[in-house]
C-alpha cells in the first residue's frame, strides 16, 4: 500500500468544513514513550469553569432544563431555546452507540463497564410512548460479548444482517423484522487483535466501529498503546473489506483511535483522539475526513494550532522508518481541544430546524482528567475552524463527582429530534423541536 501523507482534513464541513520532551525510549519490538507529562503551555490556560460554550464560533441560545435519574442524580442541562429533552431511557450499564435497523427499530450496545469483560450487550428499544417521550421496554438481541462498541445493519445478496463488532472479532447474524434474538448463527467475518487492558503494553482501545458504503464495509482498529511502533498493521487504522469479509486490507493509517467513523456524500469521517502526556492542551482531538491511502500521522506526527509537529519521542523511529513530515494543515482547519474524547456523531442532512440543519453533531466524552474541564458536551460544527456547545451542564466542577454524565454517541431521529446515550449513568436522551 502506498505510505503517502496527503493533506490533513479536519472538520470540513462537507465541501468546505462544516510538548514535552521524552525521556526515555524502549528498545523493544514495541517501542513506546514513558516519559512525563511536561508542556509549555500552562495548565492557567485552561482554567475556564466549564469547556466554553462557543470557540470561534456563532452563539447558541440555550435554556436549563432539569432532569432528575432514577439512581438520585440530578441534573441542569443546557439546550437550545424551543427544546425539549426526555430521559427516553435508562437504568443501563455503559450505553454507547445507536443505530437505527431495516425496520426502523432502535439499536444500542452496552459494554457493562470500563474494564475489559465479556459482559456486554445489544439491546433493541421498545414500545414507544409518544406523549412521554420514553420507551416503556427495551429486550437484550445478544449478550455476553466481549466490549462491543456498535452494530450495523447491512443487505448482503438479498439477506439483511446485523453485524456486531467486538474487541477480538466481527460477527454478523441474519436479521428479520421484528426479531428479537438473531435469527440463525454467527458467522465470524473477521479477527482482531484481542489484547486486555493486563496487556503489557497498554491494551489500549478496545472498541471497534463500523460503517458499510457502496457495498464496502470499514473498521475502525485502534492503536494497542499511548505512542509506539505497533506489532500489527493492522492497529491504528481503517480497513477496507467486502460484506462477507473477504478482500481485506488497510483504507488509511496512521489513526490512533477514531472510535466514531460515518460516510456522508462519498466521504468517510471519522473522529479522533491525539495522544496523551504531551500536556494539557496538544496534541487536539480531531473530526477529520478520512481518505484512502493516506497516512494521517500517528505515532510520528501530531497536529496543534493549525502546524504539524514531530512527535520528539518517536523522532528516532519516523527517520529509521522514512516517514517524512506531512504538509500543514489546510486553513479549512477545525480541532477540538486537547482531551475532549470525541467519540460518535451524526451528519443533521435534513433536519428541519436551520440551527442544526445540514450541520455535524460530535459528543464530547470529556477527559478522564476532569479538572481539565473538557467535553462532557455535544457540539455543532459551524465552518471552518469552529464549533460550538449544543447540550452542556454534565460537568459542574473539577471532580468525579461533579461529572453527572459523558455523552458517548448521537443519532439524528426524524427531521425534529435525536437521541444520543450518556455511557456513565447509563442513560438514552431524547431530544426534540418543540
Amino acid at each position: 500500500m502506498r505510505r503517502i501523507f496527503g493533506a490533513i482534513v479536519f472538520c470540513l464541513f462537507m465541501a468546505g468544513c462544516g510538548g514535552g520532551e521524552s525521556k526515555k525510549i524502549r528498545s523493544s519490538d514495541t517501542v513506546e514513550y514513558t516519559g512525563t507529562e511536561t508542556d509549555t503551555v500552562s495548565e492557567k490556560t485552561v482554567a475556564a469553569p466549564n469547556d466554553s460554550a462557543i470557540v470561534n464560533g456563532e452563539d447558541i441560545n440555550r435554556m436549563p432544563h432539569s432532569i432528575h435519574l432514577q439512581k438520585g442524580i440530578d441534573l441542569q442541562l443546557n439546550i437550545p431555546a424551543g427544546y425539549n429533552i426526555s430521559v427516553a431511557f435508562e437504568g443501563l450499564r455503559r450505553l454507547r452507540f445507536l443505530t437505527k435497523s431495516p425496520d426502523g427499530r432502535l439499536f444500542a450496545t452496552d459494554m457493562f463497564n470500563t474494564s475489559d469483560n465479556k459482559r456486554g450487550r445489544v439491546y433493541v428499544f421498545e414500545s414507544w410512548d409518544s406523549a412521554a417521550h420514553v420507551y416503556r421496554g427495551i429486550r437484550t438481541f445478544l449478550d455476553g460479548l466481549h466490549n462491543p462498541n456498535q452494530v450495523a445493519f447491512y443487505n448482503d445478496k438479498g439477506q439483511d444482517y446485523i453485524y456486531v463488532s467486538e474487541t477480538g472479532r466481527l460477527s454478523r447474524y441474519p436479521y428479520h423484522t421484528g426479531d428479537t434474538v438473531p435469527s440463525g448463527p454467527a458467522e465470524q467475518i473477521a479477527t482482531w487483535p484481542d489484547y486486555g487492558l493486563d496487556y503489557k503494553y497498554g491494551g489500549w482501545h478496545l472498541t471497534r466501529s463500523l460503517a458499510f458504503h457502496k457495498g464496502k464495509l470499514y473498521v475502525s482498529v485502534g492503536s494497542s498503546c499511548n505512542a509506539c511502533i505497533e506489532k500489527e498493521d493492522v492497529r491504528a487504522t481503517i480497513q477496507e473489506m467486502n460484506p462477507d469479509g473477504s478482500d481485506r486490507h488497510v483504507f488509511a493509517m496512521g489513526l490512533r483511535n477514531s472510535v466514531g467513523i460515518r460516510w456522508v456524500d462519498d466521504r468517510l469521517w471519522g473522529t479522533g483522539m491525539g495522544r496523551d502526556l504531551l500536556g494539557p492542551d496538544k496534541p487536539e482531538d480531531l473530526l477529520q475526513q478520512i481518505d484512502r491511502d493516506v497516512h494521517y500521522g500517528w505515532p510520528y506526527y501530531f497536529q496543534y494550532n493549525k502546524q504539524i509537529y514531530p512527535d520528539t519521542a518517536m523522532h528516532r523511529m519516523a527517520k529509521d522508518a522514512g516517514v517524512p513530515l506531512p504538509p500543514p494543515p489546510p486553513l479549512a482547519f477545525c480541532a477540538f481541544r486537547a482531551h475532549s474524547a470525541p467519540l460518535g456523531f451524526d451528519f443533521f442532512g435534513g433536519f428541519q430546524d436551520t440551527l442544526l440543519r445540514n450541520a455535524f453533531v460530535v459528543t464530547l466524552h470529556g477527559s478522564t482528567t476532569v479538572s481539565r474541564q473538557r467535553g462532557n458536551s455535544l457540539v455543532k460544527i459551524t465552518g471552518a475552524g469552529r464549533y460550538t456547545t449544543v447540550i452542556d451542564g454534565f460537568l459542574t466542577g473539577r471532580t468525579e463527582a461533579d461529572r453527572k454524565g459523558r455523552p458517548c454517541d448521537v443519532i439524528m431521529n426524524d427531521t425534529q429530534s435525536f437521541f444520543f446515550t450518556d455511557d456513565k449513568n447509563g442513560v438514552l436522551y431524547y431530544v426534540w423541536k418543540e
